[in-house]
């Protein structure tokens, strides 16, 4: 699992849920519902994050706890949705010729 992911998932949880408080961070397979750490609104503000840090769109069927209900989940979700993008933002792949 790539560090840089869970770092930046990790970050935005502890800067955006847990006011800065880094020994509150849940372990990585905790329930960030289950332990209040996340509401309905902070699901929607977690997927904005996804989607402008990592370059990907979560679709709406894809919003389930199995996606996005812990930080390894988070991070697994992130980096399938990036694994199955022809060429993710930023990548220097170059275009296919036809």
């Amino acid at each position: 699992m790539s560090s840089f992911i869970r770092d930046q998932v990790t970050w935005f949880i502890v800067t955006s849920y847990l006011f800065g408080n880094a020994a509150r961070t849940p372990g990585p397979d905790e329930s960030l519902v289950e332990t209040s750490i996340v509401d309905s609104t902070g699901v929607l503000e977690m997927i904005e994050f996804l989607e402008s840090e990592f370059g990907i769109n979560v679709l709406e069927e894809e919003t389930v706890p199995s996606n996005l209900d812990s930080i390894n989940r988070l991070c697994r979700y992130v980096e399938s949705k990036q694994s199955a993008s022809p060429a993710a933002p930023g990548s220097t792949q170059p275009a296919a010729v036809t």
